[in-house]
Parts: C-alpha cells; sequence; structure tokens
C-alpha cells in the first residue's frame, strides 16, 4: 500500500509532467530518503520535477529537518517554482548538472541558498532534482566550523542521491569519508576520502568486505546503531586525528541495497581553530578585565583628590570626572564576564543608572529606569553610548528636580535597521534651551561623541514639564576615526 506522500508525489508528476511510471517509481524511492537526508544535514529536502512548461517546475516531494528549525510555515507540495526565483533548480533539471550556493526565493518569499543534484534514470536521462535549502543569512552568519559543515551538505545529498548507482563515491571532490555497509555490517564500498582516512590511520588490508567492527571509530555497535531511527553523530579523537563521525540507516523498497552509512569528517583543523578562538576569547576577556581595573584605579585616585578639596564647584568636576571614568569602565567590566566584543545594550545602560543613582546627591528622590529594545552593540559603540547617556541621566540629575522633592527620569531604547535611537527623558523644571550654556564640557562631550564616534544626529527639547534628549547612532558605524 502507498504511502500519502506517495500518492501525491505519483499524482502530480501524472498531471503535470511527462515521466513514465518507472520515473515516477524511482522517484518514490528516493522521496523513502529525503526525511534521513533532512534530519542529517538540519535543512529542508526537496524533490522538483519539470513540468510541461519550459522554465516551470513543480514541487513533488519535501522533507522537514526533524530537530532543526524548518524555513517553511506550510507545505508547497505542489506548488511550481519559477526560474526567476528558484534558478538552480531549473538549471539542473535542464543541464542535468548539480547547483552548488544559488540563491533562491520560496514559495513563502524567504531567500534561501539552493544545492541542487539532478536525479538520473537508468539512461541518464533527469527525471527530477534533489533540493537542499538553507536560510542564507543563518549561513552567512555562521563561524568557521559550522561553515564546514554546510559544505558537506550537498556532498551528503549526492552521496545518499546516487547510492543505487555508487559511481559518486569514486567522485574526487568529496571532501567527507563514506564507507556503506550491508544488512549484516559488512562494507560494500567507500570513497577515495574514506580509504585515504584509514592508511593514516595504519590500515594495510582491503577495506571492502570488512565487517563494522573492524571499522568502527568511535566504539559503536553495529546492532545498536542499525536499529535507530536518526542519525548518531559523534566525535572521536584517534592519533593526531579529530573526526566527526555519522551513522544513518538506508532503506530502498526496490532495492537490494539496504543497511547503513557511515560519514567521516577530518575536523582536525576546526578544531584547531576552534581551539585557538577560545584562546583569543580568554586573551580578549583578560584584556578587558585588566583595562576595567585600570580606570576603577584612576576613578580611585580622583576620588581621593577630590575629598582634598573645598570649592564645591571643583568638586563637581571632579564627581564628573569620576562618572565619566566609570561609564566606561562598566563596558569593559561586562566584555571582561562575556569574552566576547559585543555586549547586550540595555546591560550596559542598566549598569550606567546604577552608578548615577550611587552618586551623591540632594534630598530628591529620582526615580530612573530603562524602557524600549535591547540588542547587541559593538564594544566601541558601547563605550561611546555609556559615555553619552551618562552625560545626560547626571545633568537630568543635577539641574531638573531642583526645589523638588521627587523626580523621574526615563531612558528608551528604539531600535532600526541602519540607525537606532535613545532618548533620555525627566519631568523636571526644565530649561530655556537659547539660555542654556552652550559651553558646557558635558554638552562638548555629548555632541563630539554623537557626531564624530556614533554618526548620528542630537536633539533637546525643555518646558515646564520636563527635558527629552534624544539621539541615534549607526548600527555598523565607522568608529575608526
Amino acid at each position: 500500500m502507498k504511502r500519502r506522500g506517495d500518492q501525491m508525489l505519483e499524482k502530480l508528476c501524472k498531471e503535470f509532467t511527462n515521466l513514465s511510471s518507472k520515473d515516477i517509481h524511482q522517484l518514490i524511492s528516493v522521496r523513502e530518503q529525503t526525511q534521513l537526508m533532512a534530519n542529517l544535514m538540519n535543512a529542508d529536502v526537496f524533490i522538483d520535477c519539470m513540468t510541461r512548461e519550459s522554465g516551470v517546475a513543480i514541487v513533488v516531494a519535501e522533507a522537514k529537518p526533524a530537530t532543526h528549525k524548518s524555513m517553511y510555515k506550510d507545505t508547497v507540495v505542489g506548488e511550481f517554482a519559477f526560474r526567476h526565483n528558484e534558478p538552480a533548480a531549473i538549471r539542473t533539471l535542464e543541464l542535468g548538472m548539480p547547483t552548488r550556493d544559488l540563491r533562491a526565493i520560496t514559495q513563502e518569499d524567504q531567500i534561501v541558498k539552493q544545492n541542487v543534484v539532478p536525479i538520473k534514470n537508468e539512461h541518464g536521462v533527469t527525471i527530477g532534482c534533489l533540493i537542499v535549502e538553507t536560510d542564507v543569512y543563518e549561513k552567512e552568519n555562521e563561524n568557521a566550523r559550522m561553515q564546514i559543515l554546510s559544505e558537506t551538505t550537498e556532498q551528503l545529498t549526492e552521496t545518499l542521491m546516487d547510492s543505487m548507482n555508487e559511481k559518486i563515491l569514486i567522485q574526487p571532490y568529496l571532501n567527507d569519508g563514506i564507507v556503506i555497509f550491508d544488512r549484516h555490517g559488512m562494507s560494500q564500498s567507500l570513497n577515495p576520502v574514506a580509504a585515504q582516512l584509514y592508511r593514516k590511520l595504519g590500515y594495510l588490508d582491503e577495506l571492502v568486505g570488512i565487517p563494522f567492527d573492524n571499522l568502527v571509530l568511535d566504539g559503536s555497535r553495529f546492532e545498536d546503531v542499525i536499529k535507530m531511527t536518526s542519525m548518531k553523530v559523534s566525535e572521536v579523537d584517534i592519533s593526531h586525528l579529530t573526526l566527526k563521525v555519522k551513522y544513518a540507516g538506508m532503506k530502498f523498497s526496490n532495492s537490494d541495497l539496504a543497511g547503513m552509512v557511515m560519514v567521516i569528517k577530518d575536523i582536525t583543523d576546526e578544531k584547531a581553530i576552534e581551539k585557538e578562538l577560545i584562546s583569543k576569547s580568554v586573551a580578549i576577556r583578560e584584556i578587558h578585565h585588566r583595562v576595567k581595573n585600570n580606570l576603577q584605579t584612576i576613578a580611585s585616585l580622583l576620588r581621593l583628590q577630590s575629598r582634598r578639596i573645598e570649592n564645591e564647584e571643583a568638586k563637581r568636576a571632579f564627581e564628573e570626572s569620576i562618572s565619566r571614568v566609570i561609564s566606561i569602565a562598566v563596558t569593559h567590566e561586562i566584555l571582561a564576564q562575556n569574552g566576547v566584543d559585543d555586549v547586550d545594550i540595555k546591560t550596559i545602560l542598566e549598569r550606567i543608572i546604577m552608578n548615577a543613582m550611587s552618586m551623591p546627591s540632594d534630598s530628591c528622590q529620582v526615580d530612573l529606569y530603562i524602557t524600549g529594545d535591547t540588542f547587541k552593540i559593538s564594544s566601541d559603540l558601547a563605550t561611546s553610548i555609556a559615555l553619552v547617556v551618562n552625560e545626560l541621566v547626571q545633568n537630568s540629575m543635577q539641574y531638573a528636580f531642583v526645589g523638588r522633592k521627587e523626580g523621574n527620569i526615563e531612558v528608551k531604547i528604539l531600535q532600526g535597521i541602519q540607525y537606532s535611537s535613545i532618548l533620555v527623558q525627566d519631568n523636571g523644571v526644565g530649561f530655556n534651551i537659547e539660555n542654556a550654556r552652550e559651553g558646557s564640557l558635558g554638552m562638548k562631550i555629548v555632541k563630539s561623541i554623537i557626531t564624530d564616534k556614533l554618526k548620528g544626529c542630537y536633539s533637546l527639547e525643555s518646558n515646564g514639564e520636563g527635558t527629552k534628549v534624544s539621539f541615534d547612532f549607526k548600527m555598523k558605524a565607522d568608529l575608526t576615526s
């Protein structure tokens, strides 16, 4: 009895394509492996066939990964694929050649990256194509290790796709070692990469016809692995190599081939890079920690000096300088804790507000709070924003509530695409903007940082109901100047 997916594939092929019953039956055999492929590669997998209309294909089968978020909300089986949206699929269907890493627009208007391999019948005629889709933005932002893993996507796809015709195993461009075992655990075939890996490990015998127990690298038992419904992945250190090993069962209803595929990836270099990145992360964390300590030492020295000063105006100047130093130290303290060069903007501003509240003030009770969005910013942005917000909050606390017993200060964060903005507003007494001290050091610092460092703009409003200061900053500003 045919499964529902097989029935749908057969129905669509008969209605929209010129494929024979034998070709359709072969596509059904391939469809049985698509879920395994999707799980192995954490990607959406599709089978497309060319329709009777030139340049238009139709999706006849799909599989979504079981342990990874799919790119699709709904099924697209039965939907059409057009050349202007999916050039990779149409190219492979027309030329019968694999197509790698081309962008496409899905039926749900998402931009993805496609790897496509042809499905050919016994006469070498292309009857469909197998498509592996990944998130183009996610892939472009992955680290080096994940990029290496994604390179295997179409390689593994081609291997599984052509496992009924094992010619693919001798292709030189495969970067992964592949060994196929029959249902009894005897090796049936392997590609040159696998042979070379085993030679490095000291194997001298012929590797075809060897039992699984003699080739296994991670201590797995064939009886256990062959029974698993999902793939097994493990890492193992052997000699001077670090290898990633994957196992997955293979079953074809129309073929004698049934057993297991073992994929071996040499990740020795990737592990070395990973260790180097960890070392650099530790070094960066230590640098931020030392900068934070040095800044706190400077603040402590300024405090000691300020205690010897009796002039109130000079003492206030010292307190403002101490506050500025601490606002920079806050950024480096958080970066030292995280060990990365990005920091959450709300975390930084919360620490700035805590610092402002700890500073000596008059009898007025001031409540400070943060609202709005939260997102990651670079350390350069964080330091500049911390200085500006610290200056604005200190100004409000010093001048906004003269003669009052209580007040509020709000810091509001609004995330944008190219520019984001921050609003600092109080419900204080306000002031006449025209009579404001243009030459004050604090406002000079604010305007200079916003213009030169943050590449943004500054606006000021004030009346009897309070003062609002807002500024924006470029999310990827050039902070080298």
